[in-house]
């Protein structure tokens, strides 16, 4: 039963089961880019600028309003948590939409140099068929004096016609003389 189960470890693909071991999955070496580009996408939207106002607006108007007992970040000390916090989101958000750039520019990078391959075999295939074109011609060009045209054929059906007709008109009063 032992040599059964080492069997089925060999032929099951490796991080399966049997021998080889069962892998851990590795996390995705670009999940931080895929991150940085879904956060800088998210930041760039108007829905953000308005939820961001909405927060700050609220942010002052409770910490103005409110009475003292209940104001988290007073008035009287400009409202540093508020300051705060927006440099914490500014320090995170400068880096991650910069990481989101460099990962878009990269994009286009390869992009631009799969489009310049695809001008240049454009290219060689409009070049060749070109070619081909001018070959065809040529090839016409020098054929033409060959080529039998339509009035050529009519000339030399009639004058093969012209040539039957009198050996036509001997055949046929040997024919009532029988």
């Amino acid at each position: 039963m032992a040599r059964t189960n080492r069997r089925m470890a060999l032929d099951a693909p490796r991080g399966r089961s049997g021998m080889l071991g069962a892998r851990t999955p590795q996390p995705s070496r670009d999940r931080f880019g895929r991150f940085s580009e879904a956060f800088a996408r998210g930041m760039g939207t108007s829905g953000f600028l308005i939820g961001m106002t909405v927060f700050v607006v609220v942010w002052l108007t409770w910490n103005t309003l409110a009475p003292r007992e209940l104001q988290f970040d007073p008035r009287e000390y400009n409202y540093t948590l508020l300051t705060l916090i927006l440099s914490l989101q500014a320090s995170y958000a400068a880096p991650l939409i910069l990481l989101a750039q460099n990962r878009q520019d990269d994009r286009d990078r390869v992009q631009i140099e799969q489009d310049r391959q695809r001008a240049e075999r454009n290219l060689a295939d409009t070049e060749y068929l070109a070619r081909e074109v001018v070959a065809l011609r040529m090839a016409l060009t020098d054929v033409s004096s060959e080529v039998l045209t339509r009035d050529a054929l009519r000339a030399e059906l009639k004058a093969l016609l012209d040539q039957l007709q009198p050996r036509t008109e001997v055949a046929e009063p040997d024919r009532a003389a029988k």
